[in-house]
């Protein structure tokens, strides 16, 4: 059986990012310069130019997970005919979890990572923490990212990820309530207090997923565990900072283990000449800007270190993995 590596894009750009929001507010972020349309693409363009060592699950799968409280019903004329698509089909598949003020600015961006065979999911409006939200105001920044998405695809939004990965209990019924799929904001490192603390049920040979509920899921960040220490591995600042040998050799005892292997980044680490900020702490200057200049090319070459996995969206891995009572055609 082929091992599964899961590419996600959190989709934001350099001024959005918690550690600056103190010295760059959300009311200036429209003067800010939009650079994340060019690292996205150029995301998409080395996606494309890798051909891996075993197909991935076929573009237009007809085993899609329908939610039954979905806001869009998926119809199979909104499937991508894999021999009209610009991208080869034995390359990497990733889920895009993209901002909702990004969306609005660039709509043909969200189109574009979707006709290139990738999955389309929110990772919220403005980059407010979840916990930082009233109920009320969290449940309208959930359904209106899904729905701002929803309307520039024409497709169904199965995945929401948590700005800082501030997620709950309680905030995880809010997502469901919602109409998500699963969520993907659980990280299980402690020592960063932004992120939210849970207990996951086992998840009972099903590889990284846990089930939360009959019709929602939660597919978590990777970390390694040693003994009863947890290390973080799922990427970000930890790709940038941990030489890529020792990395490879993290990744592939988990995928040891759990057989699947969850990655994170943003389009802002493969951009060096991004503006710099200097009003903000050394320590969250180092975390931003470490090693930024190479992540690129290690990305590429883990990606190619790891040719002989699968490469799936999260959404291709929950339908792997399960066998749902509703079965719709699907892109993803």
């Amino acid at each position: 059986m082929f091992q599964t590596i899961l590419l996600t894009i959190d989709v934001e750009d350099w001024f959005q990012v918690e550690n600056f929001k103190k010295c760059i507010p959300f009311s200036s972020w429209p003067d800010c310069e939009l650079r994340v349309e060019k690292n996205v693409h150029k995301l998409l363009d080395l996606f494309d130019s890798i051909e891996l060592n075993n197909p991935t699950n076929p573009i237009n799968s007809n085993n899609s997970i329908n939610p039954t409280n979905a806001t869009n019903p998926i119809d199979s004329k909104n499937s991508i005919n894999p021999t009209n698509s610009t991208n080869p089909i034995n390359s990497p598949k990733a889920t895009f979890f993209i901002l909702g003020w990004i969306a609005e600015r660039l709509p043909h961006l969200v189109r574009e990572i979707e006709a290139r065979g990738h999955e389309v999911a929110s990772h919220g409006y403005d980059h407010v923490l979840c916990r930082e939200q009233s109920a009320e105001d969290l449940k309208n920044d959930l359904s209106k990212s899904k729905k701002l998405l929803e309307d520039i695809t024409g497709r169904p939004v199965y995945g929401y990820r948590a700005p800082g990965f501030s997620i709950s209990r309680d905030i995880l019924s809010l997502v469901e309530e919602a109409g998500y799929l699963y969520d993907s904001s659980f990280n299980s490192f402690k020592l960063n207090k932004r992120y939210g603390q849970m207990e996951l049920k086992p998840n009972h040979g099903n590889g990284i997923l846990n089930k939360i509920s009959e019709s929602f899921y939660e597919v978590p960040i990777s970390n390694l565990r040693i003994g009863e220490k947890v290390i973080p591995w799922g990427g970000g600042g930890y790709f940038r900072l941990i030489p890529l040998k020792l990395f490879k050799q993290g990744v592939q005892s988990i995928l040891k283990k759990q057989g699947a292997y969850l990655f994170y980044m943003h389009p802002w680490e493969i951009d060096p000449d991004q503006p710099s900020v200097k009003d903000v702490p050394f320590t969250y200057r180092m975390r931003h800007y470490a090693n930024m200049g190479s992540t690129f090319s290690k990305l590429s070459l883990f990606i190619e270190k790891f040719r002989n996995c699968k490469f799936q969206t999260c959404h291709q891995y929950l339908l792997s993995n399960n066998t749902p009572k509703e079965v719709k055609s699907s892109n993803y």
